[in-house]
This record gives C-alpha cells, sequence and structure tokens, in this order.
C-alpha cells in the first residue's frame, strides 16, 4: 500500500486543448478519494495519468515517496477496475481473474489460493465455473474487482465502474465497494460523474471543473463530503454538491452593519440577515444569495418570503420536490460575472423540499419562508464564499 501525490500536474492536448492544469493533492495510504465534476473537467485525465496511460506536460506524480511520473503503467503497481468491466467473454470467471497472475508466471497453487480468497469475499465461489455471458451486470463488475484484487496492488484506480448498472444494483454495488475499501485498506482513487455516488463513497471528494487556460486549477476543493456540503469554497461548487442542486439568487444588500437588509434583485422581497464581518463590508453592493431545498419552509402568509404559484411538484414518497420561479434574473454558477450587467430580465427557477402532506396542487400559492441563518454567500464577481 501506499499514498499518491499529484504535485502540480498539467496536461495539453497537441490541438491546445487544456484537460488539466496546475492540480495538486494527496491521497493518504488506504484513502478512498472520489474524483467528481461536469463532462471535460479532467477527471478521466488525472485518473489515466495516475495509470500511466497519459502522459504529463508538467508536475509529477509520486507513488509513496517514489517519483513514478515515467514509469511505464506495468511498472506502477496499480490496478484498474473499468466501466465496460473488460473480461474475456471466452474465459470462465476463475481464468479471468487469474489470467494477470498467470502472466506473471506465478505458481498455480498460490493463484488457485488468491482466486478463491477474492471470490468468496466478492460471493463469486459458486460462479467460478461460468462465462461473463450467463452473469448479471453486477456479477460482471464484481469479477473484474477480484481480477484487481487478486494482484494486491499498491492503488486501485476505478473509472465509473457503476455507470452501466441499473439504479437498484448501482446502490448496492457502492456500499459493497465501500466496504471493500474499509476491509482491504487500499488506496483508492474512484471517478464518477454522479455527486450522489461521490457523497456516499468518498471519505474525501474532489470537485473539478473545466478550465480554460492553463492558468487556472481544475481542483476547485477537496474535503470530506460534510464539508462539502456545509461548506463550499465557491458557487461552482456549491452548485454541484446536493441533490437537488442549490437555488441562487441575487441580493443587493444594503443597511448596516451587523444587521443589513437583503433585498432579491428583481423583486420586492427583504428580509434581515445576521452578518459578521465579511458580509458587512459588502454593504451597498450586490452578492450572490445560497438557497439549499431544505431551507425552505412551509408557514403562513404573513410570514412568507415568497408566496408563488406552483407549476410544477414532484412527488418521491418521502418528499416533496416543488418549483416556481421569480421575477429576478438567474445565477450562472459556472463562470464569475460582472456586476455592471445587473440588473437584466429574467426569470429564476427555484425549488424547495417540503413534506410530501403539504403537497400543493397545481399552481396553487403556497407560503414559503426561508431559515436564513443556513444561507450561504458568494462575491458574484468572483464567485468566492464570503465567510469570516
Amino acid at each position: 500500500m501506499a499514498s499518491m501525490t499529484f504535485d502540480g500536474v498539467g496536461k495539453t492536448y497537441p490541438d491546445g486543448t487544456v484537460a488539466v492544469a496546475n492540480v495538486s493533492f494527496a491521497i493518504a495510504d488506504g484513502e478512498f478519494v472520489v474524483l467528481v465534476g461536469p463532462s471535460g473537467c479532467g477527471k478521466s485525465t488525472l485518473l489515466r495519468m495516475a495509470a500511466g496511460l497519459e502522459t504529463l506536460n508538467s508536475g509529477r506524480l509520486l507513488m509513496g515517496d517514489n517519483d513514478v511520473t515515467e514509469n511505464d503503467p506495468q511498472d506502477r503497481d496499480i490496478a484498474m477496475v473499468f466501466q465496460n468491466y473488460a473480461l474475456y467473454p471466452h474465459m470462465t470467471v476463475y481464468e479471468n481473474m487469474a489470467f494477470g497472475l498467470q502472466q506473471r508466471k506465478m505458481p498455480k497453487q498460490e493463484i488457485d489460493k488468491l482466486v478463491r480468497v477474492a471470490a468468496e469475499m466478492l460471493d463469486l465461489t459458486r460462479h467460478l465455473g461460468r462465462k461473463p455471458g450467463a452473469l448479471s451486470g453486477g456479477q460482471r463488475q464484481r469479477v473484474a474487482m477480484g481480477r484487481a484484487i487478486v494482484r494486491h496492488p499498491m492503488a486501485f484506480l476505478m473509472d465509473e465502474p457503476l455507470s452501466n448498472l441499473d439504479a437498484k444494483l448501482r446502490v448496492q454495488m457502492r456500499g459493497e465497494l465501500k466496504l471493500l475499501n474499509q476491509r482491504l485498506g487500499v488506496t483508492t482513487l474512484y471517478v464518477t460523474h454522479d455527486q450522489v455516488e461521490a457523497m456516499t463513497m468518498g471519505d474525501r471528494v474532489a470537485v473539478l471543473k473545466p478550465v480554460r487556460n492553463g492558468l487556472e486549477s481544475n481542483l476547485q476543493q477537496l474535503d470530506t463530503p460534510q464539508m462539502l456540503y456545509d461548506k463550499p469554497v465557491n458557487l461552482f461548487v456549491a452548485g454541484f454538491i446536493g441533490s437537488p442542486a442549490m437555488n441562487f439568487v441575487r441580493i443587493e444588500l444594503g443597511g448596516e452593519a451587523g444587521s443589513p437588509i437583503a433585498t432579491i434583485v428583481g423583486t420586492s422581497i427583504s428580509f434581515p440577515v445576521s452578518a459578521g464581518p465579511a458580509l458587512s463590508r459588502c454593504i451597498g453592493r450586490q452578492v450572490i444569495a445560497g438557497i439549499r431545498p431544505e431551507m425552505f419552509q412551509v408557514c403562513a402568509e404573513h410570514e412568507a418570503l415568497f408566496n408563488e404559484k406552483i407549476p410544477v411538484a414532484e412527488a418521491l414518497g418521502a418528499d416533496t420536490f416543488i418549483f416556481f420561479d421569480i421575477t429576478s434574473p438567474p445565477v450562472n454558477v459556472n463562470d464569475a460575472e460582472d456586476t455592471e450587467d445587473f440588473p437584466h430580465k429574467g426569470k429564476n427557477r427555484l425549488v424547495a423540499r417540503i413534506p410530501p402532506a403539504l403537497t400543493p396542487a397545481p399552481n396553487q400559492r403556497l407560503a414559503l419562508t426561508v431559515d436564513k441563518e443556513k444561507l450561504h454567500w458568494f462575491d458574484p464577481v468572483t464567485g468566492a464564499a464570503i465567510r469570516d
């Protein structure tokens, strides 16, 4: 086992496309770190760099204390688990799991022991004589995992291994993978586009963003799932982490230091907020407020901040998500914005999580307030969180 360190790594393709720029982070020995972000954010490229399948244009990669930047894939002692399983269809489960060890000329008895231990761990013992075509998707993925496990590598690299499974099986396999990591204690780098998968599996999660040039960094925040949720460092992370996503509204901040008044741009909605020094310094200009769907509360009309018609309600059993529009310009979470363009015309669609018993009829008005103590605040120009 070993730690893994990305030290200022970058990758630019011959056509000038910057895939990865200035990414630095370390994965502790035995840690499960998830790379998550939208398409084009560089997560798969980083994984391929770790595997030695992509060359670095800048920076270096360490495994433990060893610089492996120039090492070939076979010299890195890593095992990859792919999205499409990559099993040999003409071989049995046993043969697929044993193949890599046979290539290393390992004694047959030792191979048999390693394969059967891994098969028992993954509940595959009764399937060892079957071929991949006779297995379910989840069983095939376990075979791919078993093939990696028998090698006892320094690190696992997993490239969206659950994306081909149906929803129920994906949930089941998430738990199995996490338990497997805890049992084996192998350093794991896991790539996914699904932020729910990232939040439920990772010891820490790295949120990545596409970059336009080599001066930025894809890495926006690396932290525990709960810290990403509670204290996102910028608009991008706040908008990416959480399902449904955080709502954003433009706020004109007035009043006095310590007790400013927030007015939603384009509306007559105003409310007092408590503010520390950082937010108090923003009085007299616009900021962006972030409201998580669960921060909304159904209330009496005289207490309401919002009393809009609800055109769409999604009943999910334990919760209901309601959607409504306010006459306030929408917020682009992907790019910093110029406040000189505000205000401008447009509607902002918000989503709230409410108890199912309070689900309104179509186009019925619903009085809502928010928990003002839990609001998130962001700078509209830089996108950075405003916190003391």
